[in-house]
């Protein structure tokens, strides 16, 4: 079932979307040569205690995971797409990172993700980052009242398929509001006029993932969370939490321009 939210059930969205962007940009500050994950975590931790927001990964298990998440942040390194557990790994020069931070406020959620390089940045590196990042303008372009989930699915593939990159079969956006996965499943790929109509006052976390070699394989690594490349090839991910008004898409969780990537 999908909540529509009240317009200021959306503004209350807006700030722990706040909350969010602050610890994405907190922790891409922080990352650099010889920093670790775990470190980084801490960081998007002090964020949010400085807040006074909850994270909705710390303690989070669905169905497929052998134990709760243990951290406030995925860190997704080089061929690792999503759900990456903050360890002691030090980063090194060239990594290419994806932070996912979520933030509980007030009894709503926000839900983002970046991909940025340690660094000297591989120039392949670079375009999967912007492939990923213009996939999701693609998707919130196409998040507008009367449009479907559909419109969603096919502007982000289009993107993403057109610059010859893989997209992982079965992961992609979600509702979200009280809950950070909510109805409806919002996938990555998919055929325009198809699916849920969009309507005022749904929420959605729209978020491409993109794989370098062009190929869609990936697996579960031993932790039972991290989803890595089969192939060994490199991922990147982008995610904004957006609000479907009549005005047109509300992204609640935006970071400063100047540092977010």
């Amino acid at each position: 079932m999908v909540e529509l939210k009240t317009d200021t059930s959306i503004d209350a969205m807006y700030e722990a979307g706040q909350v969010v962007g602050r610890a994405l940009t907190a922790a891409r500050d922080a990352a650099d040569v010889g920093v670790s994950l775990l470190e980084l975590d801490e960081v998007a931790r002090g964020v949010l205690r400085e807040a006074g927001a909850s994270s909705p990964f710390l303690g989070y298990r669905p169905s497929f995971a052998p134990f709760p998440f243990p951290a406030v942040i995925c860190a997704s390194v080089n061929d690792a797409i999503v759900h990456g557990i903050p360890t002691a790994y030090r980063l090194r020069d060239g990594d290419l990172v994806s932070i996912d931070c979520g933030a509980e406020l007030a009894g709503w959620v926000g839900d983002s993700a970046i991909s940025f390089t340690v660094g000297t940045p591989r120039p392949a590196d670079v375009r999967l980052i912007e492939t990923a990042e213009r996939a999701l303008e693609a998707g919130i372009a196409a998040a507008v009242v009367g449009n479907r989930i559909g419109d969603i699915a096919h502007a982000i593939g289009s993107v993403c398929r057109s610059a010859g990159y893989g997209i992982p079969d079965g992961f992609g956006g979600h509702g979200i509001g009280r809950r950070m996965h909510e109805d409806p499943g919002v996938p990555n790929e998919g055929r325009p006029g198809r699916g849920m109509p969009l309507r005022h006052g749904m929420a959605l976390a729209i978020e491409p993932m993109v794989i370098g070699s062009g190929r869609d394989g990936y697996h579960a690594a031993q932790d039972g969370w991290t989803l890595r490349t089969n192939d060994g090839s490199r991922a990147a991910h982008a995610e904004h939490t957006v609000a479907i008004t009549d005005a047109g898409p509300r992204i609640l969780t935006e970071r400063n321009s100047s540092s977010a990537n």
